[in-house]
């Protein structure tokens, strides 16, 4: 039975190092295994991912992820929609960016506010907005109000 006090390995587990470079008698003489010349027979240390020279493969493939640039940043608009604006807004009243921030509607503007057409509206508004669909446009309009596209 063995316990922690008298553990040992068992045969076979280790073997005795073996000494290179020990003479021509010893088998593994003169070279010391390593072969006549080149790279590997001298003291060199090689870099991770090296590759004998050939481009490596961290290099070969290609790099994923989001690499953003500023022209191809996708447009993103702070989207309202007329049943918002039947709720916060009274009639006659001008309905822009800055009201919509100071209500605290939206958080920012982002690209943009963009007026959607879900919900009913009964108010005659003054909407200033980057977009407009159009069922939000014409529900604005059919009740007198306006709809500025503000660039």
């Amino acid at each position: 039975m063995h316990s922690l006090d008298n553990l040992h390995n068992v045969k076979g587990a280790k073997t005795e190092g073996f000494r290179v470079g020990r003479g021509r008698g010893s088998g593994n003489g003169k070279t010391a295994g390593k072969g006549m010349k080149g790279q590997g027979a001298h003291n060199v240390t090689k870099k991770n991912g090296f590759e004998g020279g050939q481009t490596p493969i961290a290099r070969r493939l290609p790099k994923f992820g989001a690499r953003k640039t500023h022209h191809n940043t996708p447009i993103v608009y702070a989207e309202i929609n007329l049943s918002t604006l039947e709720k916060y807004f009274e009639e006659g009243a001008t309905v822009n960016a800055a009201a919509l921030i100071e209500k605290k509607i939206v958080k920012k503007e982002l690209s943009g506010i963009k007026v959607l057409g879900n919900g009913k509206l009964t108010k005659k508004l003054i909407v200033e907005a980057k977009a407009f669909s159009a069922s939000a446009k014409k529900a604005i309009e059919d009740l007198g109000g306006e709809a500025k596209v503000i660039a």
